[in-house]
């Protein structure tokens, strides 16, 4: 059994690193980091950790892994967020008390939000609608005041972010606007400090030969590209790019498009060149889709027990194209970018995978295809008929769905949705704790699982949730919901 060291700071004793070298953890800087008191949680704002990838496949390369994941904001944004907010306080533009604009994917936003929260500044931030909602959750928990706009604009259009967060600046008095993509202190941030971190860190391991990133506002490439062209000259410069970003086509082919499409990796890829971006010393870019780039981030996490935001999985997708495409040995780095945390509603659930495509279940022909939450694998979120009226309530909150099938054992024998508890408990709310069954509708529309798809448009125009059965099992349910996203996968 391993138990602690006899003398620990803790204890009042002295310093046990070099007596008890059985407890081989328990290193000085274990006890560096313990002792340290920091005043204010924007102290712990970068010099992230570096990991070597272990179980990926990285051809002769070496993969590593900077988890700027560990910022207190979640991300490598935390890094500008205060680079640019102590720029502008140093310019004199701004004081505490001022309100600061700005429009954000959501990570630069979370890392304003930590800055102007300990500093005292009100913040108005402008989020497109495709952001999830963890992120979204976030920034409002931190008293960021949230503008959701529309995510299939382009610049120019008076709804697209960027310019609905400097008209907002414009008409809000007092305010200042942040400007991400033409702020110098953005690059600045990774030009004086990250590029510098990340050097020291890698000469551990002999130095870097390529290191791999994405583009948003493009501060991260900028600044890095800056400082590498510097320091490390030598250093390849690779861009990871979502599918639908005009970069990857303007790097590999020096053609810039007027034209992109939509893409769901939140945080990089663009439809035009930021101000204040400098791709010359990029040599090679690589366009990841979002199937990709959420498979690679879940590969990630099984393997190398690292949880990563969308775009880590673009970013390391990329850097393992580039690892395995090389013949001689490489020392190789990506970032993770933010913390999966932000995510779990979306590329780390299996069912919002399934419905967009990017998982699969193996085709059946018949409506079973159509099914999220088959009952035979005991996804289907169900209630008993002895169960309360406030549980099928709460489940229904939990899970985000609005009816729910009646088992007994497994056999169907009704279905409640919002309406039936909402008219059997209107009038007396005591009745939320009447059992399921004095609520539920047991007169079933069940329809066979080998029914044609059109079999499904009576029974939703009955404003009815279909039923599916093989006989007398039961299936699971299918809603109106259930097969727009099937029709949406089958041109996919």
């Amino acid at each position: 059994m391993v138990g602690r060291p006899s003398a620990c700071p803790d204890d009042g004793g002295g310093p046990a690193v070099d007596a008890a070298p059985d407890f081989p953890r328990f290193t000085r800087a274990f006890y560096t980091a313990r002792m340290s008191i920091h005043q204010s949680v924007l102290e712990l704002i970068g010099d992230t950790p570096i990991i070597k990838a272990q179980r990926l496949d990285t051809g002769v390369c070496e993969l590593y892994l900077k988890l700027e994941s560990q910022n207190p904001g979640g991300s490598i944004k935390d890094r500008i967020g205060l680079s640019m907010i102590e720029a502008a306080e140093k310019a004199g533009k701004i004081r505490p008390g001022d309100t600061l604009v700005e429009g954000t994917a959501g990570n630069t936003g979370i890392g304003l939000a930590l800055v102007a929260q300990q500093k005292g500044y009100k913040l108005i931030l402008v989020v497109p609608d495709k952001m999830s909602r963890e992120k979204i959750f976030n920034l409002k928990a931190m008293g960021a005041q949230v503008v959701l706009t529309r995510s299939d604009v382009a610049k120019g259009h008076p709804d697209y972010y960027q310019d609905l967060a400097e008209r907002l600046a414009r008409e809000t008095p007092g305010a200042y606007f942040i400007n991400q993509f033409g702020n110098p202190d953005n690059p600045a941030a990774h030009e004086f400090v990250t590029g510098p971190e990340i050097l020291a860190q890698m000469s551990d391991v002999g130095g870097l030969d390529a290191i791999v990133f994405g583009c948003g506002s493009s501060g991260t490439m900028t600044g890095l590209s800056r400082f590498f062209a510097k320091q490390s000259p030598n250093t390849e410069l690779i861009l990871a790019d979502p599918v639908g970003s005009i970069l990857e086509e303007y790097i590999n082919r020096g053609t810039l498009s007027d034209k992109s499409a939509s893409w769901m990796v939140e945080g990089i890829g663009e439809d035009f060149l930021p101000p204040i971006s400098d791709f010359t010393r990029v040599k090679k870019a690589y366009a990841i889709s979002d199937k990709e780039s959420f498979l690679t981030a879940r590969e990630l996490l099984e393997k190398e027990g690292i949880l990563g935001g969308s775009s880590t999985g673009t970013l390391l997708a990329a850097a393992l194209k580039y690892c395995r495409e090389q013949t001689t040995p490489k020392k190789v780095l990506t970032l993770v970018c933010d913390t999966g945390n932000k995510y779990l509603s979306k590329m780390y659930n299996d069912f919002w995978m399934l419905d967009n495509g990017f998982l699969a279940r193996q085709p059946t022909g018949d409506l079973r295809d159509l099914i999220l939450r088959p009952f035979s694998q005991r996804d289907t979120v169900v209630v008993g008929p002895n169960d309360l009226l406030v549980t099928a309530y709460q489940r229904m909150k939990l899970y985000d769905v609005s009816q729910l099938p009646v088992m007994d054992g497994d056999n169907i024998v009704g279905i409640v949705d919002e309406s039936d508890v909402l008219l059997h408990v209107y009038g007396d709310e005591s009745r939320f704790r009447d059992p399921v069954s004095t609520a539920m509708v047991s007169k079933l529309d069940k329809i066979d699982v080998r029914s044609p798809i059109e079999s499904l448009l009576p029974v939703f125009d009955r404003g009815h949730v279909a039923i599916v059965v093989d006989g007398e099992k039961f299936i699971g349910l299918i809603t109106r919901i259930d097969l727009l996203n099937y029709l949406r996968r089958r041109v996919q």
